[in-house]
């Protein structure tokens, strides 16, 4: 199976690498806005989420 093949018979088929690495990157620089624009009190509190012990631990594991 050669897909190049299949592929240079769709006319146009070059712009789909360009959209995608478009998409690729606005998701990472939105993702660093918004990461860089949180707050201090925010950011203070997501780290502090994985050192919390009053939630419930959920376990798929049936060991007694």
């Amino acid at each position: 199976m050669n897909f190049m093949a299949y592929l240079s018979d769709i006319n146009g088929v070059s712009i789909y690498p360009i959209i995608s690495l478009i998409i690729f990157f606005a998701f990472f620089i939105g993702l660093f806005v918004w990461v860089s624009r949180m707050s201090k009190s925010s950011v203070d509190e997501c780290k502090q989420i994985p050192l919390e012990d009053n939630q419930p631990i959920h376990s798929t594991s049936n060991h007694q």
